[in-house]
C-alpha cells in the first residue's frame, strides 16, 4: 500500500503556526475556530485541481502567509467617505462608528459580541458556504467586525457605509466579519468600500453575511479599490426570507488577485434577488467572481449580470451556478456574463452552470467574450472622435448597465469616478 504525503507550502506551514499561536488569544469560542481551521487544514489552500478554484490557484499565488495586522490607533487618512453614517474597519478592527445610527438600527463590534456572547451569533455561518476554504480561514482568524441589526418594519432613512481600510508599510493580513440581520418588512441600504496601500503585498479575507427576513428590502453595493499588490478574498452570504427583495453590486478595480464569492439562499417563497458585478482589469491583475444561487423554495426570481473588461495580460473569471431544488417550482433564474478582451494576452474564463431538479421553471444562462465592436468604433471615429475617446465611450456603455443597477447616488458616483480614472490611465499609455 502506497501512502501519499502532502507537502505543505510555506504559506500553509505559516498558517498552521499562526493559528496555534493565536487560537487562545482571538476573541470568542475557540471550539468554533478550531473546527473551521480543521476543515481548511484537511485540504489546505485551494489550487487548480480543486474544481471550484480551478481558475484561481490560491496555493500558487499565496507564497507566504502574512501576520495578522495590529489595530491602528485612529482612522487612517484618506478613508473613503460616501456622506453616510460610516463604520471604519481598519486592518480588521473597528476603529470608528457613527455618533448616531438611523432609528431602528443597532450595531455591536464583533470582538465585543464574541467575548460577551451576543444572541445574534447563532446566525453566524452560512450552510451553503460550508467547507469553503476562504470562509473557514475567515472563521478561524476573524479579529473583529460588526453585528448590525435592523428592527422589523423599519425603513432606514439613510444608507449605512462600512469602510474597510487597510494600512501598513510591510506585508500584513486581515480577517474581518460582518453580520447584518434585517427584520421582516424592514428596508436598508448597505455600502461597502475596500481600500489599501499600493506596493504592499498584504492579504485580506472578509465575509459579510446578510440575513433578510420576510418582506425585507435590501440594497447592497461594494467597491474594491484595494492596493495593486494585494491578495483579496471576499465572501458575501445572502439568506432571503419569503418575498424578500435584494440587490447587490460589486465593482472591482484593485488588487493583484481578487476573488469575490456570493452564496445566495432563497429560503422563503417568492423571494427576488439581483446579483451584479463589474471589473476593469489591466496589467497582470486576476479577478474572480464566483457565485452559487440556491433556489430552495418556490416562486423565486434571480437575475445575475456581470461585465468584465480585460486589458494587457490580466485575467478575469466568472463562475456562476444556479441550483433549483425539487421543491422550488415556478423558479425564474437568468444569468449572464459578458467580457471584452482588449489585449492580445488578455484572458477570460467563463463557467456558467445550471442544476435543475424541478420541472416547472424558467432558467437560462449565457456567456460572451469578444473585442470592441469595430463597426461601432468606426462609426464614432467617423464623426470626429479620436480612437481613445471612442474606445472609452464604448467601454463606459458596456459596464454602465451594471452601474445603473446601483440605487445609491454616492456609490454610483464613486464607481463612475473609478471607471473614468481607469479609462484615463489606459488612454495615457
Amino acid at each position: 500500500m502506497v501512502t501519499v504525503t502532502t507537502i505543505k507550502s510555506a504559506a500553509e506551514t505559516a498558517l498552521d503556526s499562526a493559528f496555534e499561536r493565536l487560537a487562545g488569544v482571538l476573541p470568542g469560542a475557540g471550539a468554533e475556530r478550531r473546527a473551521a481551521f480543521a476543515r481548511y487544514a484537511e485540504r489546505g489552500l485551494p489550487h487548480r485541481r480543486v474544481e471550484e478554484w480551478k481558475y484561481t490557484d490560491l496555493r500558487a499565488a499565496m507564497r507566504e502567509a502574512a501576520p495578522l495586522a495590529e489595530r491602528p490607533a485612529s482612522v487612517p487618512a484618506g478613508t473613503i467617505d460616501l456622506g453616510a453614517p460610516r463604520f471604519v474597519i481598519a486592518n480588521g478592527h473597528v476603529v470608528s462608528a457613527p455618533e448616531k445610527l438611523p432609528d431602528g438600527m443597532t450595531a455591536t463590534p464583533l470582538r465585543e459580541a464574541l467575548t460577551g456572547g451576543h444572541p445574534a451569533l447563532s446566525a453566524l455561518g452560512d450552510p451553503l458556504a460550508a467547507g469553503n476554504a476562504a470562509v473557514d480561514l475567515n472563521t478561524a482568524f476573524m479579529t473583529d467586525g460588526l453585528i448590525v441589526e435592523v428592527a422589523s418594519d423599519r425603513s432606514m432613512d439613510s444608507p449605512v457605509h462600512i469602510a474597510f481600510h487597510n494600512t501598513g508599510d510591510a506585508p500584513f493580513a486581515t480577517a474581518a466579519r460582518v453580520l447584518v440581520r434585517v427584520g421582516a418588512g424592514a428596508s436598508v441600504t448597505l455600502l461597502e468600500t475596500h481600500q489599501g496601500p499600493d506596493g504592499v503585498a498584504y492579504q485580506t479575507n472578509t465575509m459579510v453575511e446578510i440575513v433578510a427576513g420576510d418582506g425585507a428590502k435590501v440594497e447592497h453595493a461594494r467597491l474594491n479599490a484595494e492596493g495593486g499588490a494585494a491578495i483579496v478574498l471576499s465572501t458575501l452570504s445572502l439568506r432571503l426570507g419569503r418575498e424578500t427583495e435584494l440587490t447587490t453590486v460589486n465593482g472591482v478595480f484593485g488588487a493583484a488577485l481578487s476573488r469575490h464569492q456570493v452564496f445566495a439562499t432563497f429560503g422563503g417563497e417568492n423571494a427576488r434577488a439581483s446579483i451584479n458585478g463589474m471589473a476593469l482589469l489591466s496589467g497582470s491583475q486576476h479577478a474572480d467572481s464566483t457565485l452559487v444561487v440556491d433556489h430552495a423554495e418556490p416562486g423565486g426570481e434571480s437575475r445575475e449580470l456581470f461585465r468584465t473588461v480585460v486589458d494587457d495580460e490580466a485575467a478575469g473569471v466568472f463562475q456562476g451556478k444556479i441550483i433549483v431544488r425539487q421543491k422550488a417550482q415556478k423558479t425564474d433564474g437568468r444569468m449572464m456574463s459578458g467580457a471584452l478582451l482588449l489585449g492580445e494576452a488578455s484572458a477570460m474564463y467563463n463557467k456558467p452552470e445550471l442544476e435543475i431538479f424541478a420541472d416547472d421553471v424558467a432558467c437560462a444562462h449565457g456567456a460572451t467574450c469578444g473585442a470592441l465592436d469595430e463597426d461601432l468604433l468606426f462609426y464614432l471615429m467617423a464623426r470626429g472622435l479620436p480612437k481613445p475617446e471612442a474606445e472609452a465611450l464604448l467601454l463606459q456603455a458596456f459596464v454602465g448597465e451594471v452601474v445603473e443597477t446601483v440605487g445609491n447616488g454616492a456609490m454610483q458616483d464613486a464607481l463612475i469616478a473609478r471607471i473614468e480614472t481607469w479609462l484615463r490611465a489606459r488612454a495615457a499609455r
